[in-house]
């Protein structure tokens, strides 16, 4: 006779927590440009020194590559097309990231008075 064989489930294991994803760290990231490469050093020792009079992580300054714009013109109208001048704009540019800012280091860049010609875009993610 044969014998029946039950289908025995095997017990349920418990399912693996899944690691708690690390608290997403927040970052401010500051891209400043100028087209005076003296002007934009200073500004970004002078944003630094306040970041880290706060006691704020700072990684930077990077250095993005130099932004070449160039222009060719006529020396004069209608006549010597091949008389040209050629000029060009170099905007130089650097990022700095501040990890995890409190507020005080926010309102203190915020202050922050920086000379003419140099352009600050600040982005939080």
């Amino acid at each position: 006779m044969a014998t029946e064989q039950k289908d025995k489930k095997a017990p349920a294991k418990p399912r693996a927590k899944k690691a708690a994803a690390p608290a997403a760290l927040q970052r401010l990231r500051i891209k400043v440009r100028a087209y005076e490469h003296k002007v934009l050093d200073a500004s970004v020792k002078q944003i630094l020194d306040t970041a880290l009079r706060y006691d704020a992580k700072v990684a930077g300054p990077i250095p993005l590559p130099t932004e070449i714009k160039k222009y060719t013109v006529n020396r004069s109208t209608f006549v010597y097309k091949d008389a040209r001048e050629q000029f060009e704009m170099r905007i130089h540019k650097r990022v700095i990231d501040i990890l995890d800012p409190n507020p005080k280091v926010i309102e203190a860049l915020t202050n922050l008075s920086l000379p003419s010609g140099v352009t600050i875009d600040v982005k939080m993610a």
